[in-house]
């Protein structure tokens, strides 16, 4: 690797500070360099959270334990719908009427239909297939 061949040859503190950085984390530099897959930073995690992080300050009912964990679990759904190129809110509202007609099921398979990448779940929910 470069940095192991020239790590004697850095001048300046703030560069020396980044080769060994670099070499520190090299490991994980090579996830990053042999899988494709592996985006280069986390932005669209950063995106797909942000408007979370702008309400929170607006929302008042998230004062207790039980409010965040209500709102985490929304944010997930809402989050994996649309990773799954969901609309949200036809999701939501989907699984707020299919749910009820199995409350009184102990079989808790049918909701192996309603999880957001299932092939089971109706058309009118899903996002338009984009033509390139």
């Amino acid at each position: 690797m470069y940095l192991k061949q020239h790590e004697s040859e850095v001048g300046t503190e703030k560069l020396r500070e980044a080769f060994t950085y670099a070499l520190n984390h090299e490991k994980y530099f090579w996830v990053f360099l042999t899988d494709g897959d592996v985006p280069m930073d986390n932005n669209a995690s950063e995106r797909a959270i942000r408007g979370f992080c702008v309400g929170m300050k607006n929302w008042q009912m998230i004062d207790t334990i039980n409010g965040a964990k209500s709102s985490a679990i929304i944010y997930c759904i809402a989050e994996t719908a649309k990773a799954n190129n969901l609309k949200p809110y036809e999701y939501f509202e989907y699984l707020l009427t299919e749910i009820p007609k199995h409350m009184g099921d102990t079989d808790r398979s049918f909701l192996d239909n309603l999880v957001p990448w299932s092939e089971m779940l109706p058309e009118s929910i899903r996002k338009p297939k984009k033509i390139n």
